[in-house]
């Protein structure tokens, strides 16, 4: 089955709670705080698999997440960091947002990206020992790991796209110069799925050729296979119009070539800025021999290479097959260095707070990771809260928007009193 779209949640791992720990050891006298930090969650990662050419994992199963991380030890010890989760997607995906904005376009091979960064692990009481606390006892929980719904969409990558009406040859040609093997049969949109082949030369070189389903008038539309494959046309060099120069089934080639430039035009006009290359299919057939003397001068006029050819016997094949590669030596590399790791954070640093509902709400990630990460039972905990919040000017702006001792401030999904810090 071949998919090329699925949305997917993903979760990184919740770091593990720090540890509330005293040293107690016979002939030590002065034992002190000494437990130690949670491990950190895992992170989920996108990957790709030169192999896959499909999103067909994703089809039936959408919620991916990492492991989380082990909570801390006394003696300092640190908790064991949880599993970071791979997912394999096949090159060309492009990943975005649940917006559509584009996160990234993953296309070298192992090139891979984080979608959802693993809470960090909470402070052990150790962390928290200063010269006015000697013996916190309190810990930092565990931080939640990131949540959210992305969107993978396959664009597929070749270097040649061949296109044309339904019904042209488009299968028993990919099938000839490939080891590509569609389905083929005498009926409409025969071809349901677009079929990558390897084109191998006799110089040793290759290339890929990717049959794109049929297109119809309309198509930009949705009429017929519609836009549902359209999109693969975007990462290929060359496009391949294969016609059907024998009008088998009573249409004009010419019209039927400029019926897919109008398509393609309404459908994205750069892609008309692509290498164009022309084949007429079914010469061995007598109606082809007589179209050629009208065909062929169309396209010379109009500056396009125009190969007379019969996918069925071969004829005329190698010289277009030659063309092609040629065509791609020549043309110029667009591929940049990417980076190989990236990171991709939905939310700003920083807060805003406003009223709701008789509240005042503090958003900002940092600002609910602290308070998240925070012991609201204890009260030397909250206290240190307290502090930080300060610290980070979150109690002035509060004071600024009229907040009031004892009114409720909602951070995430805690909600805590209003009390001015002494300071």
């Amino acid at each position: 089955m071949f998919i090329d779209e699925a949305k997917i949640h993903v979760e990184g791992g919740k770091g593990g709670d720090g540890c509330v720990s005293f040293r107690r050891e016979k002939y030590v006298p002065h034992g002190g705080p000494d437990g130690g930090r949670g491990g950190n969650g895992g992170s989920v990662y996108l990957v790709v698999d030169e192999k896959l050419r499909t999103l067909l994992d994703y089809h039936y199963k959408h919620h991916f997440k990492a492991e989380n991380g082990l909570p801390g030890q006394g003696s300092k010890k640190t908790g064991k960091t949880g599993a970071d989760l791979f997912l394999k997607v096949p090159p060309g995906t492009v990943v975005k947002d649940e917006n559509g904005n584009i996160i990234t376009d993953l296309i070298e091979p192992e090139e891979k990206i984080i979608v959802a960064q693993g809470g960090r692990g909470g402070k052990g009481n150790a962390y928290f020992v200063t010269s006015t606390r000697q013996a916190p006892r309190f810990a930092e929980k565990g931080a939640p790991g990131e949540s959210r719904w992305i969107f993978l969409e396959l664009k597929l990558l070749a270097d040649v796209s061949l296109v044309g009406f339904p019904n042209v040859g488009k299968s028993t040609l990919i099938s000839r110069i490939s080891s590509c093997k569609p389905k083929i049969a005498d009926y409409p949109f025969t071809t349901t799925v677009p079929n990558l082949g390897v084109v191998a030369l006799s110089s040793g070189e290759s290339f890929v050729v990717a049959d794109i389903p049929g297109l119809i008038e309309g198509s930009h539309q949705g009429k017929g296979l519609g836009t549902t494959f359209l999109k693969h046309i975007d990462r290929s060099a060359i496009l391949l119009h294969l016609l059907d120069l024998a009008s088998v089934e009573g249409r004009d080639p010419i019209i039927d070539y400029e019926t897919v430039i109008g398509e393609l035009r309404l459908y994205n006009p750069e892609l008309l800025k692509k290498k164009q290359i022309v084949a007429g299919n079914k010469i061995d057939l007598p109606q082809a021999k007589q179209n050629l003397k009208i065909v062929q001068p169309y396209f010379k006029e109009k500056g396009l290479l125009f190969f007379p050819i019969s996918a069925v016997t071969g004829e005329g094949v190698s010289q277009l097959l030659f063309a092609l590669g040629k065509m791609i030596r020549e043309r110029k590399s667009l591929k940049s260095k990417r980076g190989f790791v990236k990171v991709y954070s939905l939310n700003k640093n920083g807060f805003e707070i406003f009223k709701e509902g008789g509240k005042f709400v503090v958003k900002g990630k940092e600002i609910e990771r602290i308070v998240s990460m925070t012991d609201l039972e204890n009260q030397e905990a909250l206290a240190y809260l307290q502090e930080r919040l300060r610290r980070l000017g979150v109690e002035d702006e509060l004071r600024k928007k009229g907040a009031k001792e004892g009114d409720i401030i909602k951070i995430g999904n805690d909600e805590l009193s209003f009390y001015h810090s002494k300071s």
